[in-house]
């Protein structure tokens, strides 16, 4: 077993009393930040409170800003920082960071591109622009001697990029596992408590780590972009989002975390990538992890990564990867490092072909009506396609007219499985749609 080294983020008051006013003596780097919402004001709080010496806020902008104005938030914020609902008091200032909270790629990317192009610098929480735009922006940031940083779009405030960035350049790192979404975090984990889908949601929603439409999380597309962005860094693979397969977990029920108990299991949102040649291994899916794996160890709104380097082993990133607070302090660091002028490692990077094509053993939950020769025909549908079944599991107390079993496969191709699971689901006793899910093989459990 290679050795691993944790890195998991703490605080203490003290050294950051003593952090604050480090910075040099020398003219205050002016910094504008494009909203202030939950993270903008985080934002505007951290450096309230900390009261950097070299740090002037002079500028805010925001949509209906007299409302955020008068905001509670906002009674932290100088009174001499110009609210403006005009970008271009912002685009037109002389302030040297513009810090973009905003999200979205339009008009974000329109706007960060004319910062970077008149010299100033950005910093940016905004994990779908990096994900799409962040290789043509970087570029634009290196032409006209700027910096672009955005330290707090994977991860919130656990220092996964520039951890990767900095502490392990020297490594060849062949693959990066993590669980990156804090919302699908705490809706599987309250799953595995005992709750069901409809209502893990509903609680992450009234908590706020959710969103009226929680498609972004729950699909795998927030996750997926985050993959693309440790990709970038950690693999030096640059990868097209839209190629890269994601998967529900609203598919997954509280009957999965019973059985998956059973195989000495829990479900995770695992977002994975691995280098092979040319070719990048990537996907986002909800997976069974083994009980022994640090990955079954994350509750609730924490995030993991796992780097496994050629040279360094494993390294495992952890902490609050979600809300204001956590994130504001990425944002924070990002811009203490470009007002010391500290300048991350950069590496070539090279395009990649991306497939999610994996060979795995997979778990399959089927919903039936009970007859004979149910696991004949599963069994012959698997067998047709070169498959072997590893186990068969099925709990008592279920209507006949309704049964859930699960049935486990041997290592297969993905690929070749849902031939499988296509013919089957044709068959006249399914129910509903099967729910497939790769299992973490002992060699993959990120340990």
């Amino acid at each position: 077993m290679p050795r691993t080294k944790t890195v998991k983020k703490t605080t203490s008051s003290k050294s950051a009393g003593r952090a604050a006013q480090s910075l040099p003596a020398s003219s205050p780097v002016k910094v504008a930040l494009l909203g202030f919402g939950t993270v903008g004001s985080s934002v505007a709080k951290v450096l309230a409170t900390m009261k950097y010496s070299g740090l002037e806020l002079t500028h805010i902008y925001n949509r209906d800003v007299e409302r955020k104005r008068a905001s509670t938030a906002a009674k932290v914020v100088p009174p001499t920082v110009q609210w403006t609902e005009n970008i271009q008091d912002v685009l037109r200032s002389d302030v040297d960071i513009v810090v973009e909270l905003m999200g979205g790629l339009d008009p974000a990317e329109g706007w960060l591109r004319k910062v970077l192009s008149s010299g100033k610098s950005v910093v940016t929480a905004n994990k779908q622009l990096i994900a799409y735009r962040g290789a043509k922006l970087a570029r634009v940031a290196r032409q006209n001697h700027a910096q672009l940083l955005y330290g707090a779009a994977v991860a919130g405030g656990v220092p996964v990029i520039p951890g990767t960035q900095q502490g392990l350049g020297g490594d060849r790192i062949t693959r990066l596992s993590g669980i990156v979404n804090g919302t699908c975090n705490y809706i599987l984990s309250r799953m595995e408590s005992g709750a069901d889908y409809a209502e893990a949601l509903a609680d992450a929603q009234k908590l706020g780590y959710a969103e009226a439409n929680p498609s972004s999380d729950v699909d795998g597309y927030d996750a997926r972009a985050k993959l693309v962005i440790l990709s970038r860094i950690a693999l030096h693979a640059e990868i097209d989002p839209d190629e890269v397969s994601t998967q529900s977990i609203s598919s997954i029920s509280a009957i999965d975390f019973a059985y998956a108990r059973e195989l000495n299991c829990t479900i995770r949102q695992i977002s994975r990538a691995q280098v092979e040649g040319s070719t990048v291994r990537a996907r986002v899916a909800p997976m069974l992890v083994p009980k022994t794996s640090p990955m079954a160890w994350s509750h609730g709104t924490q995030n993991m990564v796992v780097t496994s380097g050629e040279f360094g082993g494993d390294v495992v990133f952890s902490g609050h990867g979600a809300g204001g607070h956590p994130t504001a302090v990425a944002v924070v660091s990002d811009i203490l490092a470009v007002a010391q002028r500290c300048h991350a490692v950069e590496l070539p990077v090279r395009r990649r072909t991306v497939t999610s094509e994996v060979v795995a053993p997979h778990y399959l939950r089927f919903v039936v009506h009970d007859q004979p020769g149910i696991i004949m025909g599963i069994a012959g549908a698997l067998a047709r396609v070169g498959i072997n079944i590893d186990s068969i599991l099925q709990h008592a107390g279920h209507p006949k007219n309704r049964l859930p079993f699960v049935v486990t496969v041997e290592p297969c191709l993905n690929t070749t499985l849902e031939k499988a699971l296509r013919a089957i689901a044709k068959m006249d006793f399914i129910l509903e749609k099967p729910v497939s899910l790769q299992i973490l093989a002992p060699d993959e459990k990120d340990e």
